[in-house]
C-alpha cells in the first residue's frame, strides 16, 4: 500500500499566506525564504532580491521521503486486522500510528511524520486540537468529508481517520515533496518534458474534481505534492468547496495572492471551475519560465496592476461585466494594452504550443479560460502517448511506457535510473 501526505491547512492560522483578504497587504515577514530568478521583462525594476516566494510557514518545513516502485496502482486497504489476533493494531485507532517528527504547526493542527503499525508504511499525521466550545475545525471537516470521496492518481489519499475526545486525526499518504520545493531545487524554470508531465497530472486531477462539481480554491506550488517518481497529486482541499446548482456565491477571500484571478482580486463571489484555470495558468508560467507570473510585492491594487501590464488594462469591451465588480475604479489603474506573453516570459517561445496555452489560461475574463478537459486537448499536449487518454481514475501517467522524468539541469541519470526506477529520492531542500 502506497502511504502518503497533505498539507497541514494553514487557514485559520493567524498570519498564514494561504489566505489573505482583500487590499490586505503581506507583512514583510512573510514575504520570506527562497528568491527566484527575476524575469528579464520587468516594468516595476524591483531588484532581484525583492522578489521572493511567498511560503506557508508551515509547508515550508514539511519535507518529504517516500520509496515506492513507479505504475503500481495502492491495493485496497484493509480496514481491519485479523480476528485471530485482536490486539493486532487495526485502522481508525490512534496508537496504531507511531508519531515520528513533527513537521508543522498552526493554530488548530499539527502534522507528524508518522509510521503505521499496521503496515509498517509511512503516514503524514494531520492533527486537529477539539475544544468543547468551539468543536471541529470546519475546515477540517470539509477536508475530510471530500477526500474521503476523492479516489484519483493525482489527488491525495486519505487512508484514515482518527476521532478522540481530544483530537480529529486525518491519516494522509505521505509524498516525497512538493511543486515549490521542487522550482527551489531547481531554480531558473524546470525541464521542458518534466514541465509538461506536471501539467498533464495538475489538469488531470482537476479535471476530475470538477467533473464532481468541486472547486479547489488554493491552487499554488505548495499545494501540489510531487513523489519520487515524479507524480504529481492535489492537496490541501481545506478550502475546496463543492458547487451545487443554481449558483451561490462564495468567498473572494481564497487562492494565494500569486496565484489570485482578477476577477476574485475585484470582489467577484459568483465563480466555478474557471477560478481553478487562472491558477493552473500562473504555475505553468512558473515552472517554464523560474518566476513566479505576477509576484505582487504590496497589495491588492499591485497585484491587478502586474496581471493588467500583461494582459492589458480591461473593459466592458474585452470583459463584459467587469465595471460592475465591487472593486474595480478604472481611475485606480493605468491604462496598459495586451501583451504577447512572450514578452513577459521569454522562455514560452522555446516550447511547442506553449505560449498559446497559457494565454489560454491566463484570461482575466473568467468565461474566456480554458476548462481542464480542454486544456488536456491542447496541441501543447500532442506529442505525449496516446494511451494517457486512456487511463483509468487510479492509474498514474508512469505505468505507460517511456513516460518518465528527465533530470533536471545539473542532475545526474543516475538521479532518475532507468524505466522509472528512479533510485534515491531527491534531497529534501530546507528552508
Amino acid at each position: 500500500m502506497e502511504i502518503c501526505v497533505t498539507k497541514m491547512s494553514t487557514r485559520n492560522c493567524p498570519g498564514m499566506d494561504s489566505v489573505i483578504k482583500p487590499l490586505d497587504t503581506i507583512p514583510e515577514d512573510k514575504k520570506v525564504r527562497v528568491q527566484r530568478t527575476q524575469s528579464t521583462f520587468d516594468p516595476f525594476e524591483k531588484p532581484t532580491n525583492q522578489v521572493k516566494r511567498v511560503h506557508s510557514e508551515n509547508n515550508a518545513c514539511i519535507n518529504f521521503n517516500k520509496s515506492s516502485s513507479a505504475g503500481k496502482e495502492s491495493p485496497k486497504v484493509r480496514r481491519h486486522s485479523s480476528p485471530s489476533s485482536p490486539t493486532s493494531p487495526k485502522f481508525g485507532k490512534a496508537d496504531s500510528y507511531e508519531k515520528l517528527e513533527k513537521l508543522g504547526e498552526g493554530s488548530y493542527a499539527t502534522v507528524y511524520k508518522g509510521k503505521s503499525k499496521v503496515n509498517g508504511k509511512l503516514v503524514a499525521l494531520k492533527v486537529i486540537r477539539l475544544q468543547e466550545e468551539e468543536g471541529t475545525p470546519f475546515t477540517a471537516i470539509r477536508e475530510a468529508s471530500l477526500l474521503k470521496g476523492l479516489k484519483h492518481a493525482n489527488i491525495v489519499l486519505l487512508h484514515d481517520i482518527i476521532h478522540t475526545k481530544e483530537t480529529l486525526t486525518l491519516v494522509f499518504e505521505y509524498v516525497h515533496t512538493d511543486l515549490c520545493q521542487y522550482m527551489d531545487k531547481h531554480p531558473g524554470g524546470l525541464h521542458p518534458d518534466n514541465v509538461k508531465l506536471f501539467l498533464f497530472q495538475l489538469l488531470r486531477g482537476l479535471s476530475y474534481i470538477h467533473q464532481r462539481y468541486i472547486l479547489h480554491r488554493d491552487l499554488k506550488p505548495q499545494n501540489l505534492l510531487i513523489s519520487d517518481t515524479g507524480e504529481l497529486k492535489l492537496a490541501d482541499f481545506g478550502l475546496a468547496r463543492a458547487k451545487s446548482v443554481p449558483s451561490h456565491t462564495y468567498s473572494n477571500e481564497v487562492v494565494t495572492l500569486w496565484y489570485r484571478p482578477p476577477d476574485v482580486l475585484l470582489g467577484s463571489t459568483e465563480y466555478s471551475t474557471c477560478l481553478d484555470m487562472w491558477g493552473v495558468g500562473c504555475i505553468f508560467v512558473e515552472m517554464i519560465q523560474g518566476v513566479a507570473a505576477f509576484p505582487g510585492m504590496k497589495d491588492i491594487q499591485d497585484q491587478l496592476e502586474r496581471i493588467f501590464l500583461v494582459l492589458g488594462t480591461p473593459n466592458e469591451d474585452t470583459w463584459p461585466g467587469v465595471h460592475s465588480l465591487p472593486h474595480f475604479k478604472p481611475e485606480r489603474f493605468t491604462l496598459y494594452s495586451s501583451k504577447n506573453l512572450r514578452q513577459a516570459w521569454n522562455k514560452l517561445s522555446y516550447v511547442n504550443h506553449a505560449e498559446d496555452l497559457a494565454s489560454k489560461l491566463l484570461q482575466c475574463s473568467p468565461k474566456n479560460r480554458l476548462s481542464a478537459q480542454a486544456a488536456l486537448s491542447h496541441e501543447y499536449f500532442s506529442d505525449l502517448p496516446p494511451r494517457l487518454w486512456e487511463l483509468t481514475d487510479m492509474s498514474s501517467i508512469f505505468t505507460v511506457p517511456n513516460v518518465r522524468l528527465q533530470p533536471e539541469a545539473g542532475e545526474s541519470m543516475r538521479t532518475f535510473g532507468k524505466n522509472n526506477s528512479y533510485g534515491k529520492s531527491l534531497s529534501n531542500s530546507k528552508h
